[in-house]
């Protein structure tokens, strides 16, 4: 080993956190005696571990419960709080603004590395449609769990208090745009969310609520197969849920969410789960990417021609060695992104060591999606499940994946608590603004516009 390795590390999500774990492991001695160096960069100080996220924003778990810190996990790793914003590889540098770049009045620092190590994750894919940037919610980090919970309960007590039929009906009109896992599992736990919680309002009934789920494909959950897919729909339905497929968003400006079948929805609440898109920060590297924007990497999780760069998760094209068609990449989800972590900080000791690489081959075991409350489909190893066996695997699963024993001790304490008690339904919308009554108090007008805070995909 070369007498100092400096490893970076871009972005604290799935492959970042657990890649940073599996090299402070495997290089305890290397850190011990100065001859290795971790450096973590990443918007924020916490991994977010996303399939927990509907539960989240439904009140089942605290949201502070589906995020780990991450100083206090890579408690060897250096964490920068910042995003990168360029990668000279040629020179080895990366361009890092932090949250003191603007105090500092400079453009970013610069952190030299000899080994990187990308893991930036993904953002949310969007396209030009009319009123989407001003009104719609995304669905990919805590924080945006955390509003859209408070921004359908806030809906519920307007509808409550108002006399306007227009007003009453646009707040309890939610329209959901994406039928993947994040828009069908976010639709099924805050519709279970919201139909409870319609016991606590003396005029608002389940049946005044209008719930759309939008798909522009002709099948929504892929991920479990065509037959789970038409069950989902089935069920979704049978709530009085209304999946149009084959349809699109065309504009929500004026808050009127307009289809492509022609409908036409006065809706307060527009949620955007249509798909992902890698994280900008590759298009501003010196490295090979593919048509659709990702890395070219090999099967060791290597970068494609390039040496001492590696990357894995939603930031890299990785071949998928088990497929029967040649040329098959793997399927940019959680189970791959872990799995490649523990291969990517493996690699990169060997490669430090000078050790044969190993070939990151993992056949797909299948999936699960909860619908609510004691409902879900899943497709593990061929065998279909659905209603409550799919939501208690959904369930046993992920509390088996998220990380660390803290986390998994809380959580399942919290599921059982839940069950001895009723569902909090309270809104803390004023979270969002904590400053705006002190100033309407000294006299000043409050101020609805959050910080300017930059954050990348976690």
């Amino acid at each position: 080993m070369k007498e100092r390795a400096r490893i970076l590390v871009v972005g604290g999500g799935y492959v970042g956190m657990y890649t940073a774990l599996r090299l402070q492991r495997r290089l305890k001695r290397e850190l011990g005696r100065g001859e290795a160096e971790i450096t973590v960069v990443t918007p924020d100080p916490y991994m977010t571990y996303q399939p927990f996220l509907p539960e989240a924003a439904a009140g089942a778990i605290s949201p502070r419960h589906v995020v780990v810190p991450l100083r206090r996990v890579l408690d060897r790793c250096r964490v920068v709080i910042g995003e990168a914003t360029a990668v000279d590889h040629a020179a080895r540098t990366a361009t890092v603004r932090t949250l003191a770049t603007e105090e500092e009045g400079t453009d970013g620092r610069r952190i030299e590395y000899d080994e990187l190590v990308l893991a930036p994750g993904s953002v949310a894919r969007t396209l030009p449609i009319p009123g989407l940037a001003d009104h719609a919610i995304g669905f990919k980090t805590v924080e945006e769990a955390i509003g859209l919970r408070n921004h359908v309960l806030e809906q519920m007590d307007i509808a409550s208090s108002t006399r306007d039929p227009g007003v009453r009906d646009a707040a309890l009109t939610f329209v959901f745009v994406g039928g993947g896992y994040a828009g069908v599992e976010a639709l099924g736990e805050l519709e279970d969310m919201a139909r409870y919680a319609t016991r606590y309002y003396h005029n608002v009934r389940p049946e005044d609520m209008k719930w759309i789920l939008v798909e522009a494909s002709d099948r929504i959950l892929p991920e479990v197969g065509e037959e789970m897919g038409r069950y989902t729909v089935t069920e979704l339905r049978r709530r009085n849920i209304d999946v149009r497929l084959e349809t699109r968003l065309e504009s929500c400006a004026d808050r009127v969410a307009v289809l492509s079948d022609g409908s036409r929805f006065p809706a307060r609440t527009v949620v955007w789960t249509a798909g992902v898109k890698p994280h900008p920060v590759l298009a501003a590297t010196d490295l090979p990417l593919n048509e659709r924007g990702r890395l070219r990497c090999t099967a060791e999780l290597a970068v494609e021609g390039v040496a001492h760069a590696w990357a894995a998760g939603d930031a890299a094209a990785v071949p998928d060695v088990t497929a029967r068609e040649e040329g098959r990449e793997c399927a940019p989800n959680a189970q791959h992104a872990l799995r490649q972590a523990r291969v990517l900080g493996d690699n990169v000791v060997h490669a430090l060591r000078g050790e044969p690489l190993e070939t990151y081959a993992h056949k797909y075991a299948g999936s699960v999606a909860s619908l609510g409350l004691h409902k879900g489909v899943a497709q593990i190893y061929g065998r279909k499940l659905k209603g409550y066996p799919a939501w208690f695997m959904h369930r046993t699963y992920h509390l088996s994946r998220v990380p660390t024993f803290n986390r998994k001790a809380r959580v399942a304490a919290e599921w059982t608590l839940a069950g001895l008690f009723k569902r909090e339904i309270v809104s803390l919308g004023s979270l969002e603004h904590p400053r705006a009554e002190f100033e309407l108090a000294a006299g000043g007008k409050p101020s609805h516009d959050p910080p300017h805070n930059p954050k990348g995909s976690s």
